[in-house]
């Protein structure tokens, strides 16, 4: 039983880190554009060099 002592407060502590961390990662705009990346790589237009006007 002094087991769960030790074990609820890490497990409260491991949580608030979590929850932290996603809120700091919402702060700082890391889910703005998730699919952005994910259709740029599949398209055919490549970024190499600059569009010719």
């Amino acid at each position: 039983m002094n087991i769960l002592a030790v074990l609820i407060p890490i497990s409260l502590i491991l949580g608030g880190i979590g929850l932290f961390a996603f809120f700091w990662a919402l702060k700082n705009h890391q889910y703005d554009d998730p699919k952005g990346n994910a259709e740029r790589i599949l398209s055919d237009r490549y970024d190499d060099s600059p569009d010719a006007d």
